[in-house]
């Protein structure tokens, strides 16, 4: 039985996240010159490019080849009313709220998503490629990568997962997920 390889990869960093920002639909924070010098990952064979629907994905997914599948399961937490708004402005207009959200992951004040929802989301997703053997490559988001290591992991460990930009982890399912960190060299990820 050939085993699934799943490498989940953060797309490149965005203003959104340079200022404390919930996302919105942003572009990446790249100019011409250092998208050049992004360093190009060579997968061993060709695996399955897949991202999720918002632009920052689908450009970062862009620089690591042509042929990629937009995925909605990848898009990133429905952040509601947050969306845009800088956490450290919500940690004074709306502290009680921003906690709540913070501590229970059912919570979802902001009219959004909650991290359980996303988490189901992702849990539905994963489940999707048990029966996918070879190698797909998905670039998403910190908060979907979060969940699919929760998922994996099946802890509640989910606020204490930094997923960094360009960051990558891969799961391997092979009769139950496995984690599997990688390095930060991408010049050749096997």
């Amino acid at each position: 039985m050939q085993s699934t390889r799943l490498t989940l990869m953060c797309h490149a960093r965005t203003v959104a996240q340079k200022l404390g920002r919930f996302p919105t639909d942003e572009p990446l924070e790249l100019s011409g010159q250092s998208a050049m010098d992004l360093p190009r990952a060579r997968f061993k064979g060709t695996p399955r490019l897949l991202c999720g629907p918002e632009l920052r994905a689908r450009q970062t997914a862009g620089l690591f080849g042509s042929g990629v599948e937009v995925v909605p399961a990848l898009r990133d937490c429905d952040f509601g009313r947050w969306t845009g708004a800088r956490i450290d402005d919500l940690r004074k207009s709306e502290p009680d709220m921003l906690q709540a959200w913070l501590n229970d992951p059912d919570s979802a004040p902001h009219g959004g998503e909650s991290v359980v929802q996303l988490g189901e989301r992702v849990a539905a997703w994963l489940t999707t490629l048990e029966a996918t053997p070879g190698h797909i490559v998905a670039i998403t988001h910190p908060f979907v990568i979060r969940a699919a290591l929760t998922q994996a992991l099946q802890a509640t460990a989910f606020n204490r997962i930094d997923v960094e930009p360009l960051s990558a982890i891969e799961l391997r399912f092979n009769g139950c997920w496995r984690l599997r960190l990688i390095g930060t060299d991408l010049e050749e990820i096997q």
